[in-house]
């Protein structure tokens, strides 16, 4: 019991301290400022490709949805080998596993033909990635920025310094943005890694993006220049030590990465599934009511909340009349949202939400959160459904097996829509940074609205309703005939349930 005090004391001492001294412990933003680069109407190859685009549509943003992983890849790493000017890259999340070794190289190889790079991470997952992240930052065209970083880079005293600023280190920057010449930008819920590609061989995640081009691209430069000369930014090289050996190590690495079967059967993969998209005449459709939204980088530190992308969004679900249907991976909606959602449901619009089941959730906690608010959403009409662990499987290289939702966007009353990183959660209104394309346009909506549909049905989902017998919660598996019902969550173990309902019992929502 005296050895728990006095570490309940040091605990104490060091959040105590932390409060006091959080401008002093917090690493200063040294990096000179940097803007985007002034656009030029035939410099690079981009710019000469849109070049009839744009003159065609004036004034209007291009847009396409990138449903799938391979051809969000594939739109990230031709942008990057047809850039002459620049590279802006924004991400939550940068993994050193195949995909992001493969776009690392696309980096690089595009700073060696003399592009302007500037990599802008959240450093709460750059965690022991300090040796590859230095080594591209060796090169004189790549600058690499963290964002509200730690002073300690390893060790016990990261773990100090993490318990010390437990309030400051808790806001992250959550935005994903791949922006090249200016000119193109690819903007929504995936961060870099094979999960979000579809290249890992167990777990794929649904996600969404937009590759835009046009006007609206100007306004993702803007926000991505607004974090990189922000306070909360620091260069890594004033955080951690270079290593000339790394670059050469790093380099040889990724090259030797990139060439191993995997990695060839995986472009291999990439580049049918563009071959096929351009057969298909998949291009970009281009409207006025196209724009990019970003919370502001201190956004914790304001008290002004109308700058807030929560704020944007809200007003545009509550203009919803007909029908609003929501896509979230974490979908905590508190009573406030929940009371929005259900008042909407009872003017007799059609309110649905796909979110992941507790088997396909990576964070327990969130659905402890969630669960909560099934009831109440249910009783007021709002139709749920709960994505399934797994989706259908595949026979390639890299199946869909264990495939969960990680997809952020919602559609209201099909015209009008949003598609970005932020999750229905207190996290993503109150904690994080978070990044998306808002959209009036009624070809958008009706895309997305289909891709609600594709999730929501049978194959892919649950629908969760109450039971007409005694009124508890039932799951539909309508993917079955007859449909199949179960009386608990579905392909989660006793264990999984009650984590899920004990966390739900805890004063974190706020967290969540």
């Amino acid at each position: 019991m005296a050895w728990l005090g006095w570490i309940l004391l040091a605990v104490v001492v060091l959040v105590l301290s932390g409060l006091l001294l959080a401008n002093r412990l917090t690493p200063r933003a040294t990096g000179a400022p940097a803007n985007t680069l002034p656009m030029q109407p035939a410099q690079t190859l981009i710019d000469r490709e849109l070049a009839a685009h744009l003159e065609a549509h004036p004034g209007q943003t291009g847009a396409a949805m990138l449903n799938h992983g391979l051809e969000a890849f594939a739109a990230r790493a031709a942008s990057a080998r047809a850039s002459g000017r620049s590279l802006d890259l924004q991400y939550y999340i940068w993994h050193d596993d195949l995909v992001g070794s493969l776009l690392a190289r696309e980096v690089h190889d595009a700073a060696s033909r003399g592009v302007r790079v500037r990599m802008l991470l959240d450093d709460i997952n750059a965690h022991g990635l300090d040796p590859a992240l230095m080594a591209l930052d060796a090169h004189p065209n790549i600058e690499i920025r963290l964002y509200n970083p730690f002073r300690n880079r390893a060790g016990l005293w990261r773990l100090v310094e993490m318990v010390q600023r437990v309030f400051s280190i808790n806001h992250r920057m959550h935005n994903k943005a791949w922006i090249a010449d200016g000119r193109v930008a690819v903007v929504g819920g995936r961060n870099i890694g094979n999960e979000y590609f579809d290249a890992h061989e167990s777990v794929n995640f649904r996600d969404l993006d937009l590759v835009i081009a046009g006007p609206a691209v100007a306004e993702a430069s803007t926000i991505f220049d607004r974090f990189w000369n922000s306070v909360s930014v620091v260069p890594i090289a004033a955080l951690s030590d270079p290593d000339p050996e790394a670059l050469r190590a790093y380099l040889t690495g990724t090259a030797d990465r990139s060439n191993t079967a995997a990695a060839q059967q995986y472009l291999q993969r990439v580049w049918s599934s563009l071959q096929q998209g351009l057969q298909q005449g998949h291009g970009l459709h281009w409207s006025d009511g196209i724009h990019v939204a970003s919370d502001p980088p201190q956004k914790t530190r304001r008290g002004d909340r109308s700058h807030w992308l929560v704020e944007r969004l809200v007003a545009q679900l509550h203009t919803s009349r007909r029908e609003a249907l929501l896509i979230s991976p974490y979908f905590v909606p508190g009573d406030a949202g929940t009371d929005a959602l259900a008042t909407l449901a009872r003017t007799g619009a059609h309110v649905g939400i796909v979110t992941n089941s507790l088997a396909a959730n990576d964070v327990p906690a969130v659905h402890g959160g969630y669960m909560r608010y099934r009831g109440r959403l249910l009783d007021s009409g709002i139709r749920l459904h709960e994505i399934r662990r797994s989706g259908p499987r595949s026979s390639g290289l890299f199946g869909s097996s264990g495939a969960s939702l990680h997809t952020k966007a919602f559609v209201i009353d099909g015209t009008r829509g949003f598609v970005g990183s932020f999750n229905l959660d207190p996290r993503s209104a109150t904690l994080n940074t978070e990044m998306g394309v808002l959209f009036e346009d009624p070809i958008l909506a009706e895309s997305l609205r289909q891709e609600y549909e594709r999730l929501a049905s049978p194959e892919l989902s649950y629908q969760v309703m109450r039971n007409s017998h005694d009124g508890r919660l039932q799951w539909i598996d309508a993917s079955e005939s007859p449909p199949r019902e179960f009386s608990h969550e579905p392909d989660a173990g006793v264990t999984a349930r009650v984590t899920a309902r004990v966390l739900s019992w805890l004063p974190i929502e706020s967290q969540l």
